[in-house]
C-alpha cells in the first residue's frame, strides 16, 4: 500500500494509506476534503506528532467513512499529524507518537499479537500486572486451576481481576463489618437495599441492573414508523418508567481528566442506555471535587496546606480539562448537562492531611424507558450475542482493577494503560440502533449490557451469567493487529453494547444498524451450559474457558475490621467587623462561586426537553440547583433531578454530614413539583472513602447507616449507587492524602409540571416578601462550613437534621405551595450560608434588592446567622402573611425575613445595626472565580470581555402585537392526528442529535414529518421527490472531523444519488429549506445559499476558540426577505445557542447579503462567536432557503426558553414556531 501526503492551509499533514493509485476525478476530491494540497514527496523531513501507527484513530475511521460517502475508491486510513519543534514536545503515549520524519513505513507494523500465556505463579503475575486479586482471591485461582487440571490463562487470571474487582463487585459493600469488636448485623449494601423494603413507593427495578427504573407517567412518544428506511414520524401514548444512574470515573480523572471525565460521562449513559432491554438518556449531571485550585497566589485559605508534587495533573487543570471532557461527551452524543457542583478542599489537621488529590468525578442522568421493557429477559440455547460498536484498541486494560486501588500504589505506566479514550459519535450510532428497538411495536432484544470496566469480559459474561455462551473471537472487530488474545477479550476501548436475540431478529437489527452506520457484529451464540468460553475458528485457541461459576467465584466475604478513632478540632473564631470580607472570601470558593465557566461550554438545550437547566433571570446567571426535562415535547410530564454532598461536615460529625447530604439533594429537588411529594423521589447514592485506614471503614459503616435510618424515615428509598473506597493518593516522599469520606445524593422524582418549577431568581413584584424556612430543628451551626474552609478551620458543631420526620412535613408543605402557584422564587440555603442565598437570589437581574430583619433569629451572632450552613429555604410571594400562616399550617416552622425592593442594594438589620450591601459590587467579586478560570480555556481578551459584559446583556423581549402566544391563534393543536398532506423531510447524517426536537417543531406546525438519513439517499431509497420542505438539523455530523458538515457536504456533493436528489429538490420552484446549527454549517458548504455568489460564505470556528452554550438575544431586521421570518421582522427574542464552529465568514460587503437574524449585542457573549454584522443567520435572494445558527426549534416553548417575559411564561409558543407555520402556509400556496 502507498503512503500519500497531503498539506493543508494550517500546515497541517495528512497521511493518506491507498490500496490503489488515485484517479485523476478523485484526486480534486481528496484535496477538496482536506481542504488542501496533495505533496508529490514520499517522505517528510522534521518532527511531527500524530497517532501510534498500530492504531487506527476514531478520526481516521470517520475520515475513511467520509471518503467512502464521496466515492472514493481504495482509502484504508488517514491521520492527521501536526509539525512540532522537537522529539521532546509532549504527548500522550498511550496515543500519540512524535516522528522524525514522515516516510511509507510510519503505518507498516513490526509487532505481532503476543501468544497466549499459560500462568505459572497468580501472585506474581498478579503483582505485574497490577490486576489487585487479594491474596484470598490468588488462592482461589490456583485450587480452580488445580482443579480442572490445567494452568490458567492469562485472559482467564485478567478477566478474573477485572469481573471480580472492588470497581464490580463491591466486596466491602457486601462485606462483614466489625467495628470496636462488635459484628455488625447488617452490610453496607443490606442498609442501603432496607430503604426500597421499607418504602418501595413506585420502585419497578432496583439492584440487580446498572440503572434504576420507577413508574413514571403515560408520556407521548414521537418517532418514526418503522427506521431501517426513510418514515413519517407519529406520535402514540405508552407507559413509561424513569431511570436514574450516578457513576464516578475518579482514577481514571485523577490520571487523564479530559478523557476519564469524558468515558465517565459515556459509561454512565451506556449504563442508561443499556437499563432492562433498552431505554433512553434524557440529562446528564456532573460533579468535580479537587484540591485548590491556586488560582492566584494571594488567598489565604489555599496556604493552611503545602502544595504537592502533583501526581499527573494539577487540579486547575483537571478542573478544566475534566469539564472540557464530559461537556464534550455530551455535546457530541446529544445529551444536555443541566446540573452539578464543584468543590475544591484541602485541610491538614493533627497530622492529618486531607484532600480531594485524588479526585472524585461524577456523572450521573435521568432518562426514561417503556414500562414493557424496564426488566432484562432470560436468554435461552441458541439466542445470538451481538457486539455493536467500534473497533478494539489497546485502551484501559485493567482499568477496573486499577480503580479500586489508591492512586500511586502502582507504576505510573500501569495506570496510564488503565485509562480509557472516548468517541461519543460512535456510542450515538450505537444508541440510535437501540432506541430503535425501543420504540418499535414489539422490542426483540432479549438482553443488553454496555461495556465498560473489563471490557468483552464483564460485558458478555454477564450477558450470559445464567446461561452460558461461545464467543468467536474472530468476530470480534480488532483496529490494532497487534492486540493478544488478553488485550481483545479485556480492552475497554468505549462505547459498545452487548446485545442478545433470537436468530429471526438479526435482519431488522442489521438494517437498522447498516442504516445508521452502526458497527454490528453476530460474535456468538448462548449455549445453556453454564460455560463461557472465547475461542479461535481459525486457530481453534481458547483464551477463556471456564464455567461461569469459576469465573465469577465464590471467594470467602470480605472482613472489614476498624475502631472508633476521636478527634478534637479547632473552633471556629472571627471578629464580627470582619463580615464583609470574610463575605468576599467565601463568594470566590470554587463550590460557592459563580459556575459560568462550566455551564458556557455545555449544552444545555439539545433534545428541546430541556425545562430547566441550570441559567435563571433576564442575565442568565447559573444559579438553579434542580434539573428538569420533560418527558415529551407536551412540555407537562417531566422529570428532575438534584445534587447533594457535604465532606466538610462528615469529616465533623459522619454522621450528620451524610445527613445533610440528602437533605441538600431534596432541599434542591424541593423546587420542581413532584408526583406524590416527598414519597415520589428516589435517590442514588454514590460513596467515595479512603477505606482500609484507621478509622475511615467505622466513619463509612456511620455514614452509610446515617442516610439508610433517615431516608427510611422520610419515606424514600435509595435503589441505586456505586462506591468507590480507594481514595487515597500516595506520593513518592511518602506523603499521603485522603480524599474526605463523601457520600453524593442524586435526588430524583417525576415532575407533575414542568412549566410550575420555581427559579431562584427573584421577581421585582411590589409588596412581596420573604419567609425563611428552617429544615434542621436546632440551632445555627458552623462547623464544615465555607466559612471555616476560608479561615482553615472545621470547627467542632455541625449543622444536622434533628427531625427526619419534621424535614418530611416542611418538603411537603412547600411543594402543595408550589403546585398552587403562589411562589414566586426560591432557593436553598447551603454553601456559603443564608447571606449567599439571599445575594444570588437577586444576581440574575438588576435592581432588585433586599430588606432583611435578621432580628426575627434566636441568635446573637450576626456572622452565624448569615454564614452557618443549616439547610433551610427561603421563598419570595406576593401575599406574604397569607402564604406564612398556610406553610405553618402545613407544618412549616417558618417565619417572614424580609422584603423585596426596587433597589441595588441589600439592607440586613441586627440589634439596631444595619449593613449594607452592594449587589453588583459582590455579584462582581462572586464572578470573579469564573472569570479566572475561563481564562484557562478561552482567549483571555474573551473572558475579560465575558466578565465586563455578562451584567449589560439582560434578556428582553419584544413581540409583534399580532402574536397571541396561543396554538388557536396559529390554527395548530398539539393533538392532530390526521395527515395534513402538506410533506416534509428532516435530513441527519451520522453524529447529528438535534433531529427529534426539530421534526416535532415541524409536525406541531402542521407538516407531516419523513425522517430521512444520508443512508438513504446514498442508496437512493429516497430522493425527496415526494416533500416540498427540508430541514438540515443541528449536531456533530462525523463528529466535525475535517471541519463542521465538511463529511455531511462531501456525502451530496461527491455522491451521484445524493447530489441528483439535492439538485432536483432545489431546481424546483415549489421548496423552502432550513439549515440550523451544523445543518447552517452544511448548507453553508454546500453553497445553497448564494449559489451565484464566486466567493462563498464559510463557516469557522468561534473566536472564543470553544464549545459557546448561551440562551441570548437575537433581533429579526425589520426589512428581512425570508419566507419564515418575515413575519417576526423587528422581533427581538431569546433563543438557544449551542455550537462550536458558528462564526461566518463573508467575503463581500453587507449589502451583498440577506442577514435574516442577527445577535442583538456587539460584544461576546451576545455576539457568541465573532460573526461579523453580528450575522446569526442568512437567507437566500428568494426568501426561501434559511441557514441560522441559533436553535430556533428549542425555543418554540416558553418552558423551553432560559428566560421568558413574566407576564407571557403561560402561552403555549413563542414567535419562533410562528416561523415554522409560514413554511407550512407557503409549501401550501406553492403546492
Amino acid at each position: 500500500m502507498a503512503l500519500i501526503f497531503a498539506r493543508n492551509k494550517n500546515n497541517q499533514i495528512y497521511a493518506i494509506q491507498a490500496d490503489q493509485q488515485l484517479s485523476a476525478t478523485d484526486i480534486p476530491k481528496l484535496e477538496w476534503l482536506l481542504d488542501g494540497t496533495l505533496l508529490p514527496d514520499t517522505e517528510l523531513s522534521g518532527f511531527y506528532k500524530g497517532p501510534r501507527s498500530e492504531m487506527i484513530t476514531p478520526w481516521s475511521t470517520n475520515a475513511v467513512e467520509i471518503s467512502q460517502n464521496m466515492g472514493l475508491q481504495g482509502i484504508q486510513r488517514i491521520e492527521s499529524f501536526e509539525t512540532v519543534t522537537s522529539a521532546e514536545v509532549y504527548h500522550d503515549n498511550m496515543l500519540e507518537v512524535i516522528y522524525t520524519g514522515l516516510h511509507q513505513q510510519i503505518f507498516h507494523i513490526k509487532a505481532q499479537p503476543e501468544a497466549i500465556r499459560s500462568i505459572d505463579d497468580v501472585g506474581q503475575y498478579n503483582q505485574q500486572e497490577g490486576l489487585a486479586l487479594s491474596e484470598v482471591e490468588v488462592t482461589y485461582l490456583n485450587d480452580v486451576a488445580q482443579r480442572i487440571g490445567r494452568k490458567l490463562t492469562d485472559s482467564e487470571v485478567f478477566g478474573f481481576s477485572q469481573v471480580n474487582s472492588e470497581h464490580c463487585r463491591h466486596k466491602i459493600f457486601n462485606g462483614q463489618f466489625i467495628i470496636d469488636g462488635e459484628e455488625k448485623e447488617f452490610s453496607l449494601f443490606k442498609m442501603i437495599r432496607q430503604t426500597s423494603e421499607a418504602n418501595p413507593n413506585k420502585i419497578v427495578s432496583a439492584y440487580k441492573d446498572n440503572v434504576s427504573f420507577t413508574k413514571g407517567p403515560m408520556i407521548e412518544q414521537f418517532a418514526p414508523e418503522r427506521q431501517d428506511m426513510a418514515a413519517y414520524f407519529k406520535a402514540s401514548r405508552v407507559a413509561s418508567v424513569l431511570s436514574l444512574k450516578a457513576e464516578t470515573h475518579n482514577f481514571p480523572t485523577t490520571v487523564e481528566p479530559f478523557n476519564g471525565a469524558a468515558t465517565g460521562a459515556g459509561g454512565e449513559i451506556r449504563d442508561r442506555i443499556a437499563g432492562g432491554v433498552g431505554s433512553a438518556p434524557l440529562a446528564g449531571t456532573a460533579v468535580y471535587m479537587t484540591s485548590y485550585s491556586r488560582l492566584e497566589k494571594d488567598r489565604a485559605w489555599e496556604k493552611g496546606m503545602a502544595e504537592r508534587p502533583w501526581l499527573y495533573q494539577t487540579p486547575m487543570d483537571i478542573l478544566i480539562k475534566a469539564s472540557n471532557g464530559a461537556s464534550d461527551f455530551g455535546n457530541k452524543f446529544g445529551q444536555p448537562l443541566i446540573n452539578g457542583s464543584v468543590l475544591t478542599f484541602e485541610h491538614e489537621e493533627a497530622g492529618k492531611r486531607y484532600g480531594f488529590d485524588k479526585v472524585i468525578m461524577l456523572a450521573g442522568g435521568v432518562g426514561y424507558g417503556l414500562f414493557n421493557d424496564a426488566q432484562k429477559r432470560e436468554p435461552v440455547k441458541g439466542d445470538k450475542i451481538i457486539v455493536m460498536g467500534g473497533d478494539n484498541y489497546r485502551i484501559g486494560m485493567g482499568g477496573s482493577a486499577v480503580s479500586s486501588v489508591d492512586t500511586g500504589q502502582f507504576k505510573s505506566n500501569i495506570e496510564l494503560n488503565a485509562i480509557q479514550r472516548s468517541n461519543p459519535e460512535m456510542q450515538k450510532r450505537v444508541f440510535n440502533v437501540v432506541r430503535a428497538m425501543m420504540e418499535s411495536r414489539s422490542n426483540p432484544i432479549v438482553s443488553i449490557h454496555d461495556h465498560g470496566a473489563g471490557g468483552h469480559l464483564n460485558c458478555l459474561s454477564e450477558l450470559v451469567e445464567a446461561t452460558g455462551g461461545h464467543i468467536n473471537i474472530d468476530k470480534l472487530p480488532v483496529g490494532d493487529p497487534t492486540l493478544s488474545f488478553k488485550e481483545i477479550v479485556g480492552n475497554e476501548s468505549q462505547e459498545r453494547m452487548g446485545l442478545v436475540l433470537k436468530p429471526q431478529d438479526i435482519d431488522t437489527l442489521q438494517r437498522i444498524a447498516d442504516r445508521e452506520r452502526a458497527p454490528m457484529y453476530v460474535v456468538g451464540d448462548i449455549t445453556g451450559d453454564n460455560h463461557f468460553t472465547f475461542e479461535s475458528a481459525k486457530t481453534g485457541e481458547k483464551p477463556v474457558d471456564l464455567q461461569l461459576a469459576d469465573m465469577f467465584g465464590n471467594a470467602p466475604r470480605t472482613i472489614m475490621k476498624d475502631t472508633t478513632v476521636k478527634q478534637t478540632l479547632q473552633e471556629i473564631t472571627y471578629q464580627q467587623e470582619d463580615l464583609e470580607s470574610l463575605l468576599k472570601a467565601v463568594l470566590q470558593l470554587e463550590s460557592v462561586a459563580c459556575k459560568d465557566w462550566l455551564t458556557n461550554k455545555v449544552d444545555r438545550s439539545v433534545t428541546g426537553k430541556v425545562a430547566q437547566q441550570q441559567n435563571v433571570g433576564p442575565l442568565q446567571l447559573p444559579l438553579s440547583n434542580v434539573g428538569v426535562m420533560a418527558l415529551d415535547h407536551r412540555g407537562k410530564s417531566g422529570v428532575a433531578t438534584a445534587i447533594g454532598h457535604a465532606p466538610a461536615v462528615a469529616l465533623v460529625d459522619v454522621a450528620a454530614g451524610s445527613r445533610i447530604a440528602l437533605a441538600e439533594s431534596l432541599s434542591n429537588l424541593v423546587f420542581a413539583p413532584i408526583e406524590d411529594g416527598l414519597k415520589g423521589v428516589s435517590c442514588s447514592a454514590n460513596w467515595m472513602w479512603p477505606c482500609k485506614n484507621p478509622g475511615e471503614d467505622a466513619r463509612l459503616y456511620e455514614a452509610v447507616k446515617a442516610v439508610s435510618d433517615m431516608a427510611i424515615t422520610l419515606g424514600i428509598n435509595i435503589p441505586t449507587g456505586k462506591d468507590s473506597l480507594s481514595m487515597t493518593q500516595k506520593y513518592k516522599d511518602g506523603t499521603v492524602v485522603y480524599s474526605p469520606g463523601t457520600v453524593i445524593v442524586s435526588a430524583s422524582g417525576e415532575v407533575t409540571d414542568v412549566r410550575k418549577v420555581v427559579t431562584p431568581d427573584l421577581s421585582n413584584v411590589p409588596g412581596s416578601g420573604l419567609i425563611y424556612i428552617d429544615l434542621t430543628s436546632m440551632p445555627f451551626a458552623l462547623a464544615g462550613s465555607s466559612l471555616g474552609q476560608v479561615i482553615n478551620r472545621l470547627g467542632n458543631v455541625a449543622p444536622d437534621i434533628k427531625n427526619a420526620a419534621y424535614f418530611a412535613d416542611a418538603f411537603n408543605a412547600v411543594q402543595e405551595v408550589i403546585k398552587e402557584g403562589n411562589i414566586l422564587a426560591g432557593h436553598d440555603v447551603s454553601s456559603g450560608g443564608l447571606i449567599t442565598t439571599l445575594l444570588e437570589m437577586c444576581f440574575p437581574q438588576n435592581e432588585v434588592g433586599l430588606d432583611i430583619n435578621a432580628d426575627i433569629f434566636a441568635e446573637e451572632d450576626l456572622i452565624k446567622i448569615l454564614f452557618a450552613e443549616n439547610p433551610a429555604l427561603v421563598l419570595q410571594v406576593r401575599d406574604v402573611m397569607a402564604v406564612n400562616d398556610d406553610l405553618q399550617r402545613k407544618g412549616a416552622k417558618c417565619t417572614i425575613i424580609g422584603k423585596v425592593e426596587p433597589s441595588d442594594r441589600i439592607h440586613i438589620t441586627h440589634k439596631g445595626n444595619v449593613t449594607k450591601l452592594n449587589i453588583a459590587e459582590y455579584r462582581d467579586v462572586w464572578y470573579k472565580t469564573s472569570y479566572l478560570l475561563d481564562q484557562k480555556q478561552t482567549k483571555p481578551e474573551l473572558a475579560k470581555q465575558r466578565f465586563d459584559s455578562y451584567k449589560n446583556q439582560a434578556i428582553d423581549f419584544n413581540f409583534n402585537t399580532h402574536f397571541k402566544g396561543t396554538f388557536e391563534s396559529l390554527g395548530l393543536s398539539p393533538d392532530r392526528t390526521p395527515s395534513t398532506g402538506v410533506k416534509a423531510a428532516i435530513i441527519r447524517e451520522k453524529g447529528v442529535n438535534g433531529d427529534r426536537e426539530m421534526a416535532y417543531t415541524m409536525w406541531l406546525a402542521g407538516f407531516d414529518v419523513k425522517d430521512v438519513h444520508m443512508t438513504d439517499l446514498i442508496s437512493g431509497r429516497e430522493d425527496l421527490s415526494d416533500v416540498q420542505f427540508i430541514v438540515f438539523v443541528g449536531g456533530f455530523s462525523n463528529s466535525d472531523v475535517l471541519g463542521s458538515a465538511k463529511g455531511w457536504a462531501g456525502a451530496f456533493l461527491y455522491n451521484e444519488k445524493a447530489k441528483a436528489a439535492l439538485d432536483n429538490f432545489y431546481a424546483r420552484p415549489d421548496t423552502m429549506s432550513l439549515g440550523v446549527c451544523n445543518g447552517c454549517q452544511a448548507m453553508v458548504e454546500l453553497g445553497l445559499v448564494y449559489p451565484k455568489h464566486e466567493q462563498k460564505p464559510k463557516m469557522l470556528h468561534n473566536a472564543s476558540g470553544k464549545f459557546e452554550s448561551i440562551y441570548l438575544n437575537v433581533t429579526v431586521p425589520q426589512d428581512t426577505n425570508s419566507i419564515m421570518l418575515k413575519s417576526l421582522a423587528g422581533n427581538k427574542l431569546g433563543i438557544w445557542v449551542a455550537h462550536g464552529e458558528g462564526q461566518f465568514h463573508l467575503p463581500y460587503e453587507q449589502s451583498k447579503y440577506n442577514i435574516a437574524m442577527q445577535y442583538s449585542n456587539d460584544a461576546y457573549p451576545g455576539n457568541p462567536n465573532g460573526s461579523p454584522y453580528n450575522t446569526a443567520g442568512i437567507v437566500s435572494e428568494d426568501g426561501r432557503h434559511l441557514a441560522v445558527m441559533p436553535h430556533l426549534e428549542r425555543s418554540v416553548f416558553p418552558w423551553q426558553c432560559g428566560y421568558y417575559p413574566e407576564g407571557r411564561r403561560a402561552d403555549d409558543c413563542t414567535p419562533w414556531l410562528e416561523a415554522f407555520v409560514n413554511a407550512r402556509k407557503w409549501v401550501e400556496q406553492a403546492k
